[in-house]
């Protein structure tokens, strides 16, 4: 629920044009932040998202004005956000780390690492809207969290079908409602195994 909220957040408070990884890296900045806005990411985590060294993706945030990154010791990055919505989080910082850390693997739609972040950032989406075995949201409102166009964001759909991470999905475009389902825990290990 945490993540979701913050995706829609960011949704708001970032241009639409904001790439996916920037969108991911905010994700990360946004959740781990202390009181005062201000948040060091150590290289580990950053690599293992495989954003370390992306310099862009800070410098996209900085455009945006978002954030002002830090002199910070190596090996870890450190920034002030400058949006003032990012204080008035209620969650204390224990329940945002948490949420920090699932949005890294996003149960039950997790992909593999190393994937593209936009198929990362569709999964995570689609994981704040799951429940059980199914999920459903708004087409417009998924695309918005993904920073895609409802085209892309029906692309990127097809891809965790693809690859086994969904069984499927539907979009009715008469509500403009998007479902999907999850295959049965036993089919998504044996999916995850074979990649």
């Amino acid at each position: 629920m945490r993540v979701r909220e913050m995706l829609t957040y960011l949704a708001a408070a970032l241009p639409r044009f904001t790439s996916p990884a920037a969108r991911l890296l905010a994700l990360q900045c946004a959740l781990r932040a202390d009181a005062g806005a201000y948040v060091r990411l150590p290289g580990g985590l950053l690599r293992g998202m495989r954003l370390y060294g992306r310099g862009e993706l800070w410098e996209e945030l900085e455009h945006a004005g978002w954030l002002r990154c830090r002199a910070g010791r190596h090996p870890y990055v450190e920034a002030q956000l400058l949006d003032a919505a990012v204080l008035t989080q209620r969650a204390g910082r224990r329940v945002r780390a948490r949420a920090a850390q699932w949005a890294l693997r996003p149960a039950p739609v997790a992909p593999p690492a190393g994937w593209p972040p936009s198929v990362q950032l569709t999964a995570l989406a689609v994981a704040s809207c799951t429940s059980g075995e199914a999920g459903s949201t708004d087409m417009e409102v998924l695309a918005r969290l993904c920073g895609h166009s409802p085209h892309q964001t029906e692309e990127l759909l097809d891809r965790l079908v693809t690859t086994r991470m969904l069984t499927s999905w539907r979009y009715y475009r008469e509500t403009d409602e998007v479902s999907w389902h999850l295959p049965s825990p036993a089919t998504a290990d044996r999916a995850v195994a074979q990649q």
